[in-house]
């Protein structure tokens, strides 16, 4: 009798060991649902004196990375591990559920013992195996992630040089050029035309350093953005006076392009919740890019709006070539330059930046467009309270 029953334990031993379906069920303490899991488990029981199968049963308490891994979000769960597809069961219904899904679970794992695959998960494997596999799988994916995002971030560096290289001899050239002709002037005698060419050169000079300033703070800004480390100085900001600003700079821009200036800057508008120094760069990139457009002769408008109690809006419009429908979202991603753009001056991070330090405010930016007629950009800022 001995010898039959120990004949029976192998069996059902070797049974077990060679079953493919493999199952994970998620239990917690609460005392409520200490019932429903042992109808649950005396279930499994049956079921599995029906078709063998392996069964880990698992404290959520205890795996709390498993259960984040399989997104469950009630217990008891159920999970099938093996074969694929993946199917997890939860619910007051999962007895009724687990009854609809058994038939075709047991012909699926018919179908698997008589497959040889040489995979962790082929018969004779065990439960710990497949989570083993899981999380090797989910290592490989997360590893996988982070290789593309270092190459990218690789070839962006690569790129950023050699644009930087060329994009900034330009601007050098102009500058020392103007200093030069300066240093020569002061040779000459003095004379109300000396004195106007003395003050465009500074002025020329002035403008190419800016220029030359502006590259490099956006470079260093989009490594800082990159890593999500925008340090926010926050403070009560007017506004008004600081787009004003900003306009002064730029205002040769225009003039050399004979652009036509609009504006709208209510003087009793409310004060925001902001960074003065990323704002003005968020202005500074989006009038920029504003002029860069527009043809010569065209208009551009700079506008406030108090929208809501909570929130306001600022708007840079232009008449410039439009923005197509299927790239409005894709200009905010980083290094995305349009086509048209490529062989002109820039690195595609400006709207990205953008839109990271609008973000950090908690507000939104995007664009409306017209081809051919110009865009439209806007962005929102908190009130300050």
């Amino acid at each position: 009798m001995l010898e039959s029953n120990g004949r029976q334990s192998n069996q059902a031993e070797e049974l077990q060991s060679s079953s493919v379906l493999q199952f994970l069920l998620f239990i917690d303490e609460r005392p409520t649902s200490q019932e429903s899991t042992r109808a649950l488990q005396e279930y499994l029981g049956d079921l599995q004196s029906e078709f063998p199968f392996q069964l880990e049963v698992i404290r959520v308490g205890q795996r709390p990375d498993l259960v984040e891994y399989f997104r469950l979000m009630a217990t008891p769960s159920l999970v099938k591990i093996h074969p694929e597809p993946r199917h997890v069961l939860a619910g007051s219904d999962l007895i009724e559920q687990l009854g609809r899904w058994w038939k075709r679970w047991k012909q699926e794992g018919l179908e698997a013992q008589g497959e040889e695959v040489e995979s962790p998960d082929v018969p004779g494997s065990s439960v710990g195996c497949s989570l083993e596999q899981i999380r090797l799988t989910d290592e490989i994916f997360r590893l996988k992630r982070e290789n593309e995002e270092l190459l990218d971030q690789l070839q962006f560096k690569d790129q950023v040089i050699a644009m930087l290289a060329h994009d900034l001899r330009s601007p050098l050239t102009a500058a020392a050029i103007a200093v030069e002709t300066l240093e020569l002037a002061q040779n000459q005698p003095d004379s109300e035309r000396s004195a106007y060419l003395s003050a465009q050169l500074y002025r020329q000079a002035r403008s190419q350093f800016r220029i030359m300033n502006r590259m490099i703070t956006d470079i260093l800004q989009a490594a800082k953005g990159h890593s999500g480390e925008l340090n926010l100085q926050l403070q009560a900001l007017s506004l008004p006076p600081l787009c004003e600003e900003v306009l002064t700079q730029l205002a040769d821009r225009f003039e050399a392009r004979s652009l036509h200036l609009t504006k709208d800057l209510p003087q009793d508008f409310p004060s925001v919740y902001a960074d003065e120094e990323l704002i003005r760069q968020v202005l500074t990139n989006l009038l920029e890019n504003a002029i860069k457009y527009t043809p010569a002769g065209g208009r551009i408008n700079l506008s406030l709006l108090h929208r809501t109690s909570q929130k306001v809006q600022v708007s840079v419009s232009d008449t410039g070539p439009g923005i197509p429908q299927e790239k409005r979202e894709r200009i905010f991603e980083g290094h995305f330059r349009l086509k048209r753009d490529r062989e002109t001056e820039g690195y595609g991070i400006g709207l990205s930046l953008c839109q990271n330090i609008v973000r950090a405010h908690y507000g939104q930016i995007w664009v409306d467009s017209v081809l051919n007629e110009g865009s439209c950009f806007h962005f929102t800022l908190p009130v300050y309270r």
